[in-house]
């Protein structure tokens, strides 16, 4: 019972955050005011992603620390050299900088990439499942690794192709043509499959129902700027 009030309430906080935020940016004269509150929303939202975490173990911590630096390194490189996404800067809305890239960067690739291990492991376990009551054969060991990593890579590459238009309406960041390299949507998917595969070779609790609801939350709060900005 315990676990359900907190899932609630951290639902209930996510959708005050997103939904304040969307009346404030979309219908009233403090849009700026909540543009630059974003960073203390991405802190929320990490704190209430931990906190419904059923455990958190040492490996947890590794992953988290992996992809937060996985994300910092690749974008510090991209920023520099534009070698990784294109060539791009980061606005002053996000925070401090490191190498140009601010911390709250590394954050966010934690959450989108733990949110999208935890979605598709919850559904390869809900379809294998479905299979078992069915008295199906099950998926092939090799098949579901490759799947997971797979939809998982596509998901939050998606949702960075949701994000994308909206965060430089923002002033989040800028890209030096004006238009979204396509390369940047490959350099997504590649770097989250790579962080997906290392999930899968640590042993975490890969279920956390506010992971699920925080990325539909957060999908639908982008998606809803992107068309009405």
């Amino acid at each position: 019972m315990y676990q359900i009030n907190k899932i609630h309430t951290s639902t209930f906080l996510a959708l005050l955050f997103h939904v304040s935020g969307l009346i404030g940016i979309l219908f009233s004269p403090y849009k700026d005011w909540f543009i630059n509150n974003t960073p203390l929303n991405l802190l929320v939202m990490f704190a209430l992603l931990i906190w419904n975490q059923p455990k958190i173990n040492r490996s947890l911590i590794g992953f988290s620390v992996i992809a937060f630096s996985t994300g910092m390194i690749t974008e510090i490189i991209g920023v520099n050299t534009g070698l990784l996404f294109g060539n791009y800067t980061y606005g002053s809305v996000m925070g401090i900088k490191v190498g140009g890239v601010p911390l709250l960067i590394g954050l966010n690739w934690f959450i989108v990439v733990f949110c999208c291990v935890v979605i598709m492991e919850q559904m390869h376990q809900w379809v294998k499942d479905k299979y078992e009551t069915m008295g199906q054969p099950a998926m092939s060991v090799k098949l579901e690794h490759m799947s997971i990593i797979i939809d998982g890579a596509m998901m939050a590459t998606f949702f960075d192709w949701i994000m994308e238009p909206v965060a430089i309406k923002l002033g989040f960041w800028q890209w030096h043509s004006g238009a979204i390299p396509f390369y940047n949507y490959c350099c997504w998917f590649f770097i989250s499959a790579a962080l997906i595969t290392l999930s899968r070779k640590i042993a975490f609790p890969k279920r956390n129902d506010f992971a699920v609801h925080l990325l539909i939350i957060q999908a639908l709060f982008f998606l809803t700027l992107r068309i009405f900005l």
